[in-house]
């Protein structure tokens, strides 16, 4: 789910460098050359053997840690042995009483990732990587047979591309070493690597082998052929364990790459690599260029290739990689600036359970929604006695069944005991194992085993959660005791279709498809189809209606009325389920902006649920639209404590810090989020602003996502409407298209705009907007309006269907303003501001009020837009306005030498919550 609406090297690495500078008695700092979680890269001259070198400096709590900094210069001192000319040469470990890096090879050239990034249809074709791949096998043979090293995180952004054309493998040995000591001190799962290139064995925490790294090497071909990796949306980590991928054929054509086929023996042997059992996948790089059909790994890239690569240098990319892992531990207790240190966490309460995913070990793989349903019902029954803590789902699903780290996993989650189990099924027939454990002792508390009729499946539900209640000594209430004893409906069947709806709405959720929405809705349909007195199918239905219509598609009025309908028919079947009184809640809030309504029924919900970080966040986000910010970060606060996993709460306590203008937290905030997802586009989009309306230096928002995958850079969110809509200009051409208007390098900006074509509604109707907006602002007024004419008849048609979409207003108020159609522009645009004010909405109304200042700017009301802009400086609009962004903004150029605009720029601006 998105945002309602490489990060600060300070904090990784205190110590400041300057151009210039000599460190380590021997390097002279020439540049930065990347920032990411895991600190600051310079390029750097050794002045000693007179060399350009890359010099990486290790992040502080790496250095304080005298286990992981022996470990971590033990390890590098063994990469010294790689002498590969496709390897990227490490030349010394280097450390003085405060700072310590890795000076390596410095590398002029592009990754492999943003070589294929920068085609035209995004994708390669075989004969062109063959010459590379060939490389990479060879160098990866040496690697793996002679040095006995292993990568663990190969992937094409540490693939590089020098000016000869000649492949380069980045972080041999330091990928696993700075993963291993960074897991160790961070608490993380004990996995280092990147998700979606991962082995299932990696994926599991195993130790990395060999063979990890062949099935790496099939994923990164599968990339670079297709666009995307393997699995890349949904829950990854399941797919990746149990699911086959698609062909490579099949992938080009879902995604309209032509030609669509690949060769069959780079089909064969990528499929290989990809083999779940380590045993069928080929046993060496060497056999995977034999099966391939490569020839030697000495040959050259084409030239074609070498007279692509742009003239920039290129840091050690791979490593920031496993920055996200790092700021796991810095930023986990969540962005409060007057955190205390980790060594005064608050105590653990006793009476807490995370309960982990329960194992599928059907034999029908397909069965994988039913263990998760078993799973989630326990959870939730549990998740109702207030004498309990109870991690939310979001923050369990991650972790593997019957992991070996479980104090960690506890510590982690903050919690004494943890639940683990396994389901199986065939048939009628169902075997339920559990066992509660104290992780602090690692000893079972309580565990049993199940065998029931699938029938009787309520009753096994029942009687664990019973158990544990019992177990960890909780106090009930007579509601709560029957709430744990009670049977959803009498109907298996319908249960089962409840399940099967639970299992793509989480799905869809994840991946906000249209589609999967709409399998969601089928199953919950089917269950009450058959049993009518279903509230929680009936509740459920509703909320994933609900979800829909806020962030994919608006629903249409009768649709509304439908589900208004649903809920109503599940609170007169259970008067006290908090699924119905959550989905009332959202009805007022998304449906009619009824904030009082709605915080009623999410307070109620909290009542019935009371460790439902979900309603937690509801409630959150109901006091920020109300302007009531400190309370809104409070919620956020007690929700991270039931959902320390979840990306939307620290993702939406960072959006909160920005619209406060409080820049530091917010980016400290957006860090956590990007270390748990970092290919969150909200949270990139988040820090990218954060530095930017902070300091007005684009180069420096650039830079803030140096070392985050490519994919958190596509920021133009197309598509992603919803009844809030956006007001201002930069966010309907989409702010890295953006950045390069703010330098007025308007040529890169086009070219960047057009990079993608979107041929769908809304997507391509923003689309058309934003061009003309774009001609506009560069000052090319035909063919701003040649752009606009093509954009009108669409847009007005959009707005006729649509009368309250206030994106459309936004769009079709710049393309009457290409039109010079400036009273029109001027009528919606306030049309729109009027639609979502400021005093119906504190969060997203100055949104649309900088956009109406925009409007106002541009068609003669200068004295309006600079009140406006007054306006917004005296109050919390960080996401919008600040000094520094107007001192650079080409928006504002038509009122820029005015007086009044200029006094403005001097201050004051509302930093903090309104006083």
């Amino acid at each position: 789910m998105t945002n309602e609406h490489a990060g600060s090297v300070a904090a990784v690495t205190s110590r400041e460098f300057g151009s210039g500078q000599k460190v380590f008695g021997r390097y002279t700092l020439v540049k930065v050359l990347g920032r990411g979680g895991m600190g600051i890269v310079w390029l750097a001259r050794d002045e000693e053997l007179g060399r350009d070198v890359a010099l990486k400096f290790l992040p502080d709590l790496m250095i304080q840690d005298r286990a992981a900094f022996d470990q971590l210069k033990h390890e590098t001192k063994r990469c010294l042995e790689l002498t590969h000319p496709h390897i990227v040469r490490i030349h010394d470990f280097i450390h003085d009483e405060r700072s310590g890096g890795i000076s390596m090879e410095y590398i002029d050239g592009e990754t492999l990732s943003n070589l294929r990034s920068e085609k035209e249809r995004k994708a390669f074709e075989p004969d062109e990587i063959a010459a590379w791949i060939s490389q990479l096998c060879d160098a990866l043979d040496y690697a793996h047979n002679h040095a006995k090293i292993i990568h663990c995180d190969l992937k094409p952004a540490n693939l590089m591309v020098n000016q000869r054309g000649d492949l380069k493998i980045s972080d041999f040995g330091i990928a696993r070493s700075l993963g291993d000591s960074v897991s160790r001190l961070t608490l993380d799962q004990g996995r280092s690597g990147t998700l979606v290139y991962m082995s299932p064995q990696q994926l599991n925490g195993e130790r990395c082998t060999h063979l990890d790294d062949i099935y790496s090497l099939g994923a990164s071909i599968y990339e670079l052929l297709t666009i995307k990796p393997p699995f890349y949306s949904g829950n990854i980590d399941r797919q990746i364990c149990e699911r086959v991928a698609p062909s490579m054929t099949e992938r080009r054509k879902e995604l309209d790459i032509e030609p669509a086929l690949v060769p069959q023996p780079w089909e064969d042997a990528v499929a290989a690599c990809l083999a779940k059992d380590p045993s069928r996948r080929p046993q060496s790089a060497v056999e995977v260029a034999q099966r391939l059909q490569l020839s030697s790994g000495q040959a050259r890239a084409t030239t074609t290739f070498r007279k692509t690569l742009k003239r920039k240098p290129l840091f050690i990319a791979g490593i920031a990689a496993v920055g996200a892992l790092l700021l796991a531990g810095i930023y986990f207790g969540g962005p409060n600036r007057h955190a205390k240190p980790a060594s005064h966490e608050p105590a653990i309460p006793e009476k807490s359970i995370a309960v982990l995913p329960f194992e599928n070990r059907s034999e029908e793989k397909a069965n994988a929604y039913f263990a998760e349903g078993i799973q989630d019902e326990i959870l939730t029954r549990l998740s109702k006695i207030a004498d309990l803590k109870v991690i939310s789902r979001t923050s369990t699903q991650h972790y593997k069944s019957a992991p070996e780290n479980l104090r960690e996993i506890a510590r982690e989650l903050g919690v004494a005991h943890i639940l683990e189990g396994s389901v199986q099924k065939s048939g009628d027939a169902v075997r339920v194992n559990v066992q509660l454990i104290n992780a602090a002792t690692d000893s079972h508390v309580w565990a049993d085993t199940f065998d029931r009729k699938l029938t009787d499946i309520f009753s096994v539900e029942s009687e664990v959660s019973q158990k544990i209640a019992a177990a960890l000594q909780a106090n009930l209430s007579p509601n709560e005791s029957h709430v744990l004893a009670a049977v959803r409906t009498p109907d298996t069947e319908a249960y089962d279709l409840f399940l099967r709806g639970e299992y793509e709405i989480r799905q869809a959720q994840s991946n906000e498809s249209a589609e999967t929405y709409d399998r969601a809705d089928a199953f919950y349909r089917q269950a009450l189809a058959r049993d009518p007195n279903f509230a929680e199918a009936a509740a459920a239905l509703a909320r994933g209606r609900l979800t829909r219509h806020w962030f994919v598609s608006p629903l249409e009025p009768a649709e509304l009325e439908e589900v208004k309908s649903l809920i109503d028919r599940a609170l007169a079947l259970a008067p006290n389920s908090p699924q119905a009184h959550l989905a009332l809640g959202l009805f007022f809030y998304w449906c009619h902006r009824q904030y009082d309504v709605a915080l009623t029924e999410f307070n109620r919900t909290l009542e019935l649920q009371p460790n439902s970080a979900l309603a937690r966040t509801y409630c959150a986000w109901v006091y920020r639209r109300r302007g009531e910010w400190e309370r809104s970060l409070a919620e956020f606060q007690r929700a991270q404590e039931l959902d320390p996993r979840d990306v939307q709460i620290p993702q939406n306590i960072g959006a909160t810090y920005l619209t406060l203008r409080q820049w530091k937290d917010a980016e400290q905030a957006e860090l956590r989020a990007l270390a748990i997802d970092p290919d969150n586009g909200w949270s990139a989009l988040s820090l990218l602003i954060s530095h930017l309306n902070a300091t007005g230096d684009v180069g420096a928002a650039r830079r803030a996502l140096d070392g985050f995958p490519e994919a958190t850079k596509s920021l133009t969110l197309v598509s992603r409407r919803s009844p809030t809509g956006i007001g201002d200009v930069a966010f309907m051409i989409g702010m890295w298209v953006y950045l390069d208007v703010m330098e007025r390098r308007f040529t890169e900006a086009f070219q960047a705009f057009d990079k993608e074509v979107v041929n769908k509604d809304p997507g391509r109707l923003q689309q058309l907007a934003g061009r003309a907006a774009l001609r506009l602002l560069a000052g090319e007024s035909d063919m701003a309006k040649s752009a606009g004419e093509e954009a009108l008849p669409s847009l007005e048609a959009r707005l006729r269907e649509r009368p309250d979409d206030t994106f459309a207003m936004t769009e079709l108020s710049w393309v009457y303003l290409a039109l010079r159609r400036n009273a029109d522009a001027l009528r919606l645009s306030r049309q729109a501001a009027d639609t979502i004010s400021i005093e119906k909405d504190a969060f997203s109304g100055p949104n649309f009020q900088i956009g109406l200042a925009q409007i106002e700017a541009r068609v003669g009301a200068p004295e309006e837009a600079i009140k406006r802009l007054r306006r917004l400086l005296s109050i919390p609009a960080g996401w919008e306005v600040s000094i520094a962004r107007l001192k650079i903004d080409p928006v504002w150029d038509p009122i820029r030498n005015r007086p009044d605009f200029q006094k403005l720029l001097s201050g004051p601006e509302q930093i903090g919550p309104n006083k």
